[in-house]
């Protein structure tokens, strides 16, 4: 079934391009695919509500150089859909000229109108995060070392 078909892949092709598009002038650009009353949860977040979210976003550039969003694959299901994905970025304050990526997934929850009304990503902060901090990296890669032990 091609998207023209099938109004949720439709849906998730627009959220896919405004991800992988996203700028911090182009944050605004989220009340198209997310609802007003939008919930999102990562590791380090819970909120509800577009303005939320999308201070989320634009905090995202702030506290990191060249922040992006590589989609790698999609499953999509009747309103709703799940994606993989990786995070590329530099870090601000080390490693400054060290790419960085983070491998996740999301799980999208589409209203009648096409917008995300949930949107909640799975990703590992120890591994993906933690574990390339100084000082909590070693710490952390320690700690892994003796849980496998």
């Amino acid at each position: 079934m091609t998207p023209a078909n099938n109004p949720t892949e439709f849906s998730v092709e627009r959220i896919i391009d405004v991800f992988e598009a996203l700028s911090p002038e182009r944050v605004p650009l989220l009340g198209d695919i997310y609802a007003e009353h939008a919930r999102f949860k990562d590791p380090f977040n819970d909120v509800q509500g577009l303005g939320e979210i999308q201070r989320i976003f634009s905090h995202m550039y702030v506290a990191l150089e060249s922040p992006h969003f590589v989609v790698t694959n999609k499953v999509v299901d009747k309103g709703q859909c799940f994606l993989t994905w990786e995070f590329r970025f530099r870090f601000r304050n080390f490693q400054r000229r060290v790419d960085q990526t983070i491998l996740g997934g999301s799980h999208l929850v589409l209203n009648e109108a096409g917008q995300i009304t949930l949107h909640r990503d799975y990703w590992d902060a120890a591994e993906e995060l933690y574990e390339k901090l100084p000082m909590v990296g070693g710490l952390m890669r320690w700690l892994k070392r003796r849980a496998n032990s």
